[in-house]
């Protein structure tokens, strides 16, 4: 049986998709580590020479954080977007790699290197698939805005958050985030409330006669006391089927041997859910500290101080845009499941504007995070192919 041209044009689709995510794995993007110009660069170029529209997006400060591209359809309809982000986690130990993080070598059928599987694989599938939509913007309503962001990693979301505060951007109907994995189409995640907790005690030598509760030994306690705290679990009443949880993240006081430190700082996560909400998360820490300073009183009262709160998120499988994308796969004979996820992501930040989101459905991989991030490339036609179908079916109103 041979090939025919509509195959022959999907293969080169194929390889030039490719191609764009090796040139990117090839510029280090590390979050909060490495200059995001060069990786922006690259992305610039490929739109340019492929007449996509686009445009940088600033932060606050004026650092470049994103670019948006943007490809209006000839009849007015909502827009929709596709994200993914191009910047990455570390390297880790080098010396555990097998292959250096920047390689963006292919090597039997997978595409290596630091970035392939989350995001820059994607990245380079979204620009392909406005590329496309930009030759016939008679064939669509609406307009579809593809988001190459950077901070993802970071946890600061510089570039989703540019986008959301751009007067020029059309407000999405919704956002499909590229994220790898075939088995899952994450439609809801739980939501988060950080924050830091000061804890005070009067200094003194480690030699000293004069006891004293120091700051590390009233901080232990206090870790104590939250690792102790009741949860409640999943609310089966909402159909939310994670319950919430309590993590202490970090543990920072004190400095050499013979000074008992009057301050330690710590950081503190906890996911909540739609009846455990970041209000019923900040209760609880305040009612933990408060017994912490009834136990072990001192000068200073512990101090909390939030650092962010974003809301749980859920979306059924019948809204959009995680219809349009199940339906995509499911109609391929892929078995997809919907699912809610433990981990927060951009989604949440998109849910607190009262934008819905889904994220993943990509390619398989191994090495997320970890050594030898790597992505398999046999399944990328169909992953296009159902990224593409399901955005036709949004921008038709389908």
């Amino acid at each position: 049986m041979t090939s025919g041209p509509q195959d022959a044009g999907r293969d080169k689709t194929m390889q030039s998709v490719v191609r764009l995510a090796q040139d990117l794995i090839r510029q280090p993007s590390r979050g909060g580590a490495d200059d995001y110009g060069p990786v922006f660069d690259v992305l610039e170029t490929w739109l340019t020479g492929h007449a996509v529209p686009h445009r940088r997006l600033h932060d606050e400060a004026g650092a470049l954080v994103g670019l948006l591209a943007e490809v209006a359809g000839d009849r007015p309809g909502p827009w929709w977007t596709l994200d993914a982000c191009v910047d990455t986690a570390p390297f880790g130990d080098l010396t555990r790699w097998s292959f250096a993080p920047t390689s963006g070598q292919v090597r039997d059928g997978w595409l290596q290197g630091r970035g392939a599987a989350d995001s820059k694989l994607a990245a380079a599938m979204y620009c392909h698939i406005a590329a496309d939509l930009a030759t016939r913007p008679h064939t669509f309503a609406g307009g579809l805005a593809v988001l190459l962001d950077v901070d993802e990693h970071t946890g600061v979301f510089g570039g989703a958050r540019a986008y959301l505060a751009d007067p020029q951007a059309v407000r999405p109907a919704g956002v499909i985030i590229g994220y790898p994995g075939m088995d899952e189409v994450v439609v809801g995640g739980r939501g988060l409330w950080r924050a830091a907790i000061a804890v005070h005690a009067p200094s003194g030598h480690s030699g000293s006669s004069r006891t004293v509760t120091g700051a590390v030994t009233r901080a232990a306690r206090l870790v104590g006391l939250l690792d102790a705290a009741e949860l409640p679990g999943p609310d089966n009443t909402s159909g939310f089927p994670l319950g919430p949880k309590l993590t202490v993240t970090a543990f920072h006081g004190g400095e050499g041997f013979s000074v008992t430190p009057d301050r330690v700082d710590i950081n503190v996560d906890i996911r909540t859910t739609p009846s455990f909400d970041a209000h019923d998360a900040e209760t609880l820490v305040r009612k933990v500290v408060a017994e912490l300073d009834a136990e072990l009183p001192a000068p200073v009262p512990t101090r909390v101080t939030e650092v962010a709160s974003w809301p749980a998120f859920r979306l059924e499988e019948d809204e959009q845009p995680a219809a349009a994308l199940l339906s995509a796969a499911r109609a391929t004979g892929l078995d997809v499941r919907a699912k809610t996820a433990g981990p927060s992501n951009i989604g949440n930040l998109l849910a607190g504007h009262g934008i819905p989101a889904t994220a993943g459905f990509g390619v398989p991989y191994e090495g997320l995070h970890g050594i030898d991030e790597r992505a398999s490339l046999a399944e990328l036609p169909d992953v296009y192919a159902i990224h593409q179908r399901a955005v036709e079916d949004l921008l038709s109103g389908a």
